[in-house]
C-alpha cells in the first residue's frame, strides 16, 4: 500500500533561523604534535617557534594558546624554515625548490596566517635574459641577511643566488658561481675533484656584508658581498656536513661526514688556511658516523657550548638517535627514540650583547619535541604546555568528560605534579612565550581522556587550545609481565661510553599487547573510573591524594556460561599481582574484575550512585557490583555458528577459508539480488505511474528508500555487545520506575534487565549484605539485525535523563517521572524511538534507507543559542561511515543538519571520532593528532591570538597581494581553509555574526532547563582500533555505489528530509 504524508510547502523560516542561531560547523584546532615534522625555525625576538611537515603544513607556535596554522597549495615537504626576525613573516622552501612567504597578519584584532607570496626559481641556466650563469638546480641552504630582506640561495651546483625578499624575485648580477670562488684557492686545491653543492651558509652578527660559505667538498669561505671577494679561505678535505659561525666571528667550527669536528680561527694565520686550530672526533676513535649539524653558544663564564647531532660510533651505537651537548669537560649524549629532524638554542641575539649565554635547547624529533633547561644544573627537561606526544604509546580509545567539578579538577593536577618534580605548567621555564593569547579563561573544564597500547591512560586538558597532558595512569603495575627484567637486562648492557641519557616520552613499543586499553569511563563526581583492556580485564579505580599500599580484590566472571562446543583460542588471561602492592596518590584501583574467556572489552559502563560496573565482550555482557566485589550477572550473547568469536583479536589463526567463503556469498548475492531489480523494474514504473494518476498533486510521496538486505543470524560476530546502558526509568510496569540496565548487541538484539538495588548505609560506602539482583525485563529484536550502536532513555518531557548524582545533588534538573518514558535505540541503520514500559514503536528514521550511510558513531549533546542565552536544545548527533555528521531532533528524529566533517576514506578517523556534551567532537587526523570540530553555532574552541609585530618599512606591507588562498587539503586531506584559526572549513557560513571573533561562552552558562544525555560518555567511548570487516567493506565499495551516495546526498541536501513515522 502506498504510504501518503501530507507537509506543508517550503521550510518553515522561524526554525531556518532558529538552526541558524544553533547549529554551525567549524573545524578549529588540531591538538597533538603535528605528524612528520620536516623542518624547524625560531624566531628570537619575538619568541615564536615554527614547523613544517611533509604534507606541507606549516604551525607556528606562541605562548600556550598562541597558535597558527597554514597549508602550502602543493603537498610538498617543507625543508627549511627562516623567520624574518621581529616582523612575523616566514620564508620557507619546499622540496621542489620553491620558495614561499608567510605573514602573520591581523584581523579585527586577531591574527591569522596567511601565504603573501611564493616563487618557483627558474632550473635551467640563464633566467630572465641573463647568460652563462649556472644552473639553479635544486635549492639546499637559505640564509636571511641585511635584517631579512635579502636572502642567500644555496645550490646543489656550488652557486649562490640572491633573492630580494621582499617581492621574492632574484636579482641579476649578484649571483656567485663556483668558478668566481675557485680564482681565490691555491691551484692545488682546485685541481681533482668540484667543490660540490652548498651545504652551509652563515651570515655575520655584526657585519651583514659578509656571509661564510661551506662546500661539499670542505672549503668555507668568507665572502663579502660588498667588495665581491673572498676575505679568507678555509681549506678542509673531509666532506663537510655544516657550520657554526661564533658570536665574535673569531672562530668558526665545522662538522663532517667522518664523525668529527674542527675548529678554525679566522683572525690568525694567512689565507688560505689549511689547518685548523681543533680538530677532534669526540666518540672516535673507530668509524663513526656523521655530524648532521653543529653550534656553538659562549657563556661570559669562558666554558662554551658545542651541540651537535650525530657523531655516533658506527658499528656499536650506529642506529641511536643522539644530539650532544659538550661544555668544558661535560659531556652528555641525549638518547632518543625517533629521528632528529632539527634543533636550535634559545640565546641571547642582540648584537651589543658580547655572549649568547643559552637559556634552553630545543630538539624536533619525528615523533615530539623535547626542551632542557640550559641554566639549570644537570640540563633537565622542560614539561611541554602543549605539543605533547598523543601517540607514545598508540592510542587505543579515548573519552571526554566535560564540566569536571573545580574539586576534581584540582585532585587530578596535583596527582599530576606528583608525578613529575617539575611545576605541569611549565611556564616559568617554557621559552616559547610570543605572542598574547586573547581568548578568555575557561570557566569550566574539559577533560580528554585517552587510553593507549601500553596500559596506560592519560589525562588531558582540553578546555582550550593547547592541550595539556595533567596525569598519567598506569594499569601494566597491577599485572606480571616481563617488562621490568627486560629493562635490567638493557640497563646493564649499557656501557659508560658514550654517556647516555634516555630523553622524551615516545615509546611505540608495549611490553604486552595484552595491556591495550580498550575502554574508559569517568564519574566526574564521585572520582570513580573505570579501565576495560585487551585480554578481558576490567579495572575499577578510586582517586587517591595519598600513596598507598594495598591488595586488589580480584574476580572472575565466566561469559559463556558453560556452554559447550566454544575453546577459546586467543591469548591468556593477564595474570595479576598477588598481596599488598605500592600506588602512587591518583587513581588506585579497588577491584580486577576479569572476563573468561579473556577477550577484548567492547563496552563499558559506569553507576557511581549504584556501585555497579557494566561490561560486554564479543561473547556477552556482565553486572559486578564493585561495593560488595560480587558479580551479579553474566550473559552470553554468542550464535551457535559464531565461531570467529572464539579467535581472539591477537589470534594469527583467522579463517581464510571462512573469508573467502563469505566473499564468494556476497558475490552470489548481489548477482541474484540485481536479477531480481532487473525483473522488477517494470512493474515498479507500472506502480509509480498508477501512484502519478491517483494521488493528489498537493500530496508528497514518501521518497524511495534503498533495499537493506537482513543480515544473517549466522554472521560472524554476532554477540560482540556493542553498548551498555544504566536508566532509572519504568520498565515492568507504568506505575513503578527503578533501575534498570541496556544491552545492545552486534545482531541487533537489545536485553533490558531491571535491577533491585538495596540502599547504602548513610554515610557509607559500603553495601548492605543484601545482593544487587538482576532480572530481564524486555527483549527487543531489530528486524534488519543491525548492530546496536547505543541506547538512550528520555524522560516524559522528552529529555535524556540526567547521569548518576546530577539531580541527587542538585547539579542538574531532576527528570519528570510523571509522563511516559521513552527509550532511543540507535543502531547503524536506523534510529528507533520505543515507548516504556510496553515497548512499542513510537518514532524512526530509516537513515541507511535515505542517505545510503551506516551509524559509527552517536552522542546526546546539547547546542545552545548564540542569539538567546537561555535557550538551548538537545538533539542526537550522528557520525556515519560516509564522514558526514547528522544532527536530528529529540524526540521527534527529525533531521536538523548534516555536514561533511571526515573523508570516508579515512576509517581509523572515523572509528576515533569523540563527541562531547556540548556540540563539540575529536578525531585523529594522524597517530599524534586530534582534529577538534564543533557542531554548535556558540560554543567554539578556537585560537585567538596576537603578536607584537614590526615592519621595517610602511611601504612594504602595502606591496604585499595577498592571494586568496583556495579551499585546500588540511595535512591529513580533510577538506578546510587553512589560511589560518579563523579560517573556517567549508562554504561561509551567513549565520556566523559580527561577534565571531570573541571567545566563546563558557558551557556552564547553557540553560539549566536542558539536561544533558547521561549516556554521552558511555556511547562516544569506542576504540580507536576498533576497525571492523563493515569498515573494510565501506572502504572497498564500489566507485559506482560511491558516485551514487554522493548523488543522493546532493539530492537530500536540496530537499527537506522526511520524517517517517510508523
Amino acid at each position: 500500500m502506498m504510504k501518503f504524508r501530507f507537509r506543508r510547502q517550503g521550510a518553515d523560516p522561524q526554525r531556518e533561523k532558529l538552526k541558524q542561531e544553533l547549529f554551525a560547523f567549524h573545524k578549529t584546532v588540531e591538538h597533538g604534535f603535528p605528524n612528520q615534522p620536516s623542518a624547524l625555525a625560531f624566531d628570537p625576538e619575538l619568541r615564536i617557534m615554527a614547523i613544517g611537515t611533509r604534507s606541507g603544513a606549516v604551525k607556528i607556535y606562541g605562548a600556550p594558546g598562541v597558535e597558527f596554522t597554514g597549508l602550502h597549495r602543493d603537498a610538498a615537504t617543507v625543508t627549511q624554515m627562516h623567520f624574518l626576525p621581529g616582523q612575523g613573516r616566514l620564508l620557507t622552501l619546499l622540496d621542489d625548490s620553491s620558495l614561499h612567504l608567510w605573514e602573520v597578519v591581523h584581523h579585527n584584532g586577531c591574527a591569522h596566517l596567511e601565504e603573501a607570496l611564493h616563487h618557483q626559481p627558474p632550473s635551467r641556466p640563464g633566467f630572465d635574459g641573463a647568460s652563462g650563469l649556472p644552473s639553479l638546480a635544486r635549492i639546499t641552504v637559505v640564509l636571511l641577511v641585511a635584517a631579512g630582506d635579502l636572502a642567500a640561495l644555496g645550490t646543489e651546483g656550488g652557486s649562490v643566488f640572491f633573492l630580494d625578499v621582499p617581492t621574492l624575485t632574484l636579482l641579476e648580477g649578484q649571483t656567485l658561481g663556483p668558478d668566481e670562488v675557485l680564482r681565490s684557492v691555491p691551484d692545488d686545491y682546485r685541481c681533482g675533484k668540484a667543490l660540490g653543492p652548498v651545504e652551509s651558509l652563515q651570515g655575520h652578527l655584526r657585519d651583514p656584508t659578509k656571509i661564510l660559505i661551506g662546500y661539499s667538498r670542505g672549503l668555507l669561505v668568507i665572502w663579502n658581498r660588498a667588495a665581491r671577494c673572498a676575505d679568507r679561505i678555509f681549506l678542509g678535505n673531509q666532506q663537510l656536513e655544516s657550520v657554526c659561525w661564533e658570536r665574535s666571528g673569531r672562530t668558526l667550527v665545522s662538522s663532517h661526514s667522518d664523525g668529527s669536528y674542527a675548529v678554525w680561527a679566522t683572525d690568525a694565520g694567512d689565507s688560505p688556511t689549511t689547518q685548523p686550530t681543533v680538530a677532534t672526533t669526540p666518540y672516535g676513535p673507530f668509524p663513526c658516523k656523521a655530524i648532521s649539524k653543529i653550534l656553538w653558544r659562549n657563556c661570559a663564564s669562558g666554558e662554551h657550548f658545542i651541540v651537535f647531532s650525530g657523531g655516533m660510533p658506527r658499528a656499536s651505537y650506529g642506529d641511536r638517535h643522539c644530539v650532544s651537548v659538550l661544555q668544558a669537560e661535560t659531556l652528555v649524549t641525549l638518547d632518543f627514540t625517533s629521528r632528529v629532524i632539527d634543533f636550535f638554542t634559545v640565546h641571547s641575539t642582540r648584537p651589543e650583547d658580547e655572549f649568547d649565554e643559552p637559556q634552553a635547547l630545543a630538539v624536533l624529533l619525528e615523533e615530539e619535541l623535547v626542551v632542557l633547561d640550559l641554566q639549570t644544573p644537570g640540563w633537565p627537561a622542560v614539561p611541554a604546555p602543549y605539543l605533547a606526544p598523543l601517540h607514545s604509546s598508540a592510542i587505543t580509545c579515548s573519552a571526554h568528560v566535560a564540566n569536571v567539578p573545580a574539586k576534581l579538577w584540582a585532585r587530578i593536577v596535583s596527582a599530576g605534579e606528583q608525578q613529575n618534580p617539575q611545576p605541569a605548567s611549565g611556564a616559568s621555564s617554557w621559552p616559547i612565550t610570543g605572542g598574547r593569547n586573547l581568548a578568555q579563561e575557561p570557566t569550566q573544564r574539559g577533560l580528554l581522556l585517552t587510553g593507549h597500547e601500553d596500559g596506560t591512560v592519560r589525562f588531558w586538558d582540553a578546555s582550550g587550545v593547547a592541550l595539556r597532558p595533567l596525569y598519567k595512569l598506569s594499569t601494566a603495575g597491577l599485572f606480571q609481565t616481563d617488562c621490568e627484567h627486560a629493562d635490567s637486562l638493557a640497563q646493564a648492557a649499557e656501557d659508560d661510553w658514550p654517556p647516555f641519557r634516555k630523553v622524551g616520552c615516545f615509546d611505540p613499543y608495549s611490553d604486552d599487547p595484552r595491556l591495550g586499553v580498550q575502554k574508559v569511563a569517568l564519574c566526574k563526581y564521585t572520582a570513580q573510573m573505570v579501565v576495560a583492556g585487551t585480554a578481558g580485564q576490567v579495572l575499577v579505580l578510586e582517586l587517591s591524594d595519598e600513596p598507598s599500599d594495598q591488595a586488589v580484590g580480584v574476580a572472575s566472571v565466566d561469559l559463556l556460561q558453560d556452554r559447550e562446543g566454544f575453546t577459546w583460542k586467543g591469548h591468556e588471561r593477564l595474570s595479576p599481582r598477588t598481596g599488598p602492592l605500592p600506588w602512587p596518590a591518583g587513581f588506585q584501583p579497588r577491584a580486577l574484575v576479569q572476563c573468561l574467556p579473556p577477550a577484548a572489552v567492547t563496552a563499558v559502563t559506569l553507576h557511581a550512585e549504584w556501585g555497579l560496573v557494566a561490561f560486554g565482550t564479543s561473547h556477552g555482557f556482565g553486572l559486578f557490583d564493585y561495593l560488595r566485589r560480587s558479580p551479579v550477572l553474566a550473559r552470553c550473547t554468542l550464535h551457535p555458528n559464531d565461531s570467529l568469536a572464539m579467535e581472539g583479536p591477537l589470534s594469527r589463526v583467522k579463517s581464510l577459508k571462512k573469508s573467502l567463503r563469505q566473499s564468494f556469498r556476497r558475490i552470489r548475492k548481489s548477482r541474484v539480488s540485481g536479477k531480481k531489480r532487473l525483473t522488477a523494474a517494470s512493474s515498479k514504473e507500472a506502480n509509480a505511474q498508477l501512484a502519478e494518476q491517483a494521488g493528489p498533486h498537493d500530496v508528497e510521496v514518501t521518497p524511495v528508500q534503498r533495499r537493506i538486505e537482513p543480515r544473517s543470524a549466522d554472521d560472524s560476530l554476532s554477540g560482540v555487545v556493542r553498548c551498555l546502558y544504566f536508566a532509572d526509568t519504568f520498565l515492568r510496569d507504568a506505575a513503578h520506575h527503578g533501575p534498570t540496565m541496556w544491552a545492545g548487541t552486534n545482531s541487533g538484539s537489545v536485553f533490558a534487565y531491571a535491577l533491585e538495588v538495596p540502599a547504602a548505609a548513610a554515610n557509607s560506602d559500603r553495601r548492605p549484605e543484601r545482593a544487587v539482583e538482576a532480572v530481564l525485563g524486555k527483549e527487543v529484536q531489530l528486524m534488519h539485525r543491525a548492530p546496536v550502536v547505543a541506547v538512550a532513555v528520555l524522560d516524559g518531557r522528552g529529555r535524556p535523563l540526567p547521569e548518576p548524582y546530577e539531580a541527587s545533588r542538585d547539579l542538574a534538573q531532576a527528570p519528570d517521572m510523571q509522563g511516559g518514558h521513552a527509550v532511543l535505540i540507535a543502531s547503524e541503520e536506523q534510529f528507533k524511538v520505543f515507548t516504556l514500559p510496553k515497548v512499542s514503536a513510537k518514532t524512526k528514521f530509516k537513515l541507511t534507507a535515505h542517505e545510503g550511510c551506516r551509524v559509527r558513531k552517536v552522542a546526546l549533546a546539547t547546542f545552545a543559542s548564540v542569539a538567546c542565552e537561555d535557550y538551548a536544545e538537545t538533539c542526537l548527533a550522528c557520525l556515519t561511515n560516509l564522514g558526514d555528521v547528522h544532527v536530528f531532533s529529540v524526540p521527534s528524529l527529525r533531521p536538523q543538519v548534516h555536514y561533511a566533517c571526515i573523508r570516508k576514506e579515512d576509517i581509523s578517523g572515523i572509528a576515533s571520532c569523540v563527541f562531547t556534551r556540548h556540540g563539540q567532537g575529536f578525531y585523529l587526523i594522524s597517530p599524534s593528532e586530534f582534529e577538534r570540530f564543533s557542531l554548535s553555532a556558540r560554543n567554539i574552541t578556537e585560537p585567538l591570538c596576537s603578536l607584537d609585530i614590526s615592519w621595517p618599512r610602511d611601504a612594504m606591507r602595502a606591496s604585499y597581494r595577498p592571494q586568496e588562498s583556495p579551499k585546500l587539503s588540511q595535512a591529513n586531506g580533510t577538506p578546510g581553509v587553512v589560511l589560518g584559526p579563523q579560517s573556517r572549513s567549508g562554504s561561509p557560513d551567513p549565520t556566523r555574526s559580527e561577534g565571531t571573533d570573541t571567545p566563546e561562552l563558557p558551557e556552564a552558562t547553557l540553560s539549566p532547563t536542558s539536561v544533558d544525555s547521561a549516556t554521552s560518555a558511555d556511547t562516544t567511548l569506542d576504540t580507536t582500533g576498533d576497525v571492523t570487516v563493515e569498515d573494510v567493506k565501506d572502504f572497498l565499495g564500489s566507485s559506482e555505489e560511491s558516485e551514487k551516495n554522493l548523488r543522493n546526498l546532493s539530492e537530500d541536501e536540496a530537499r527537506a528530509c522526511p520524517i517517517l513515522i510508523g
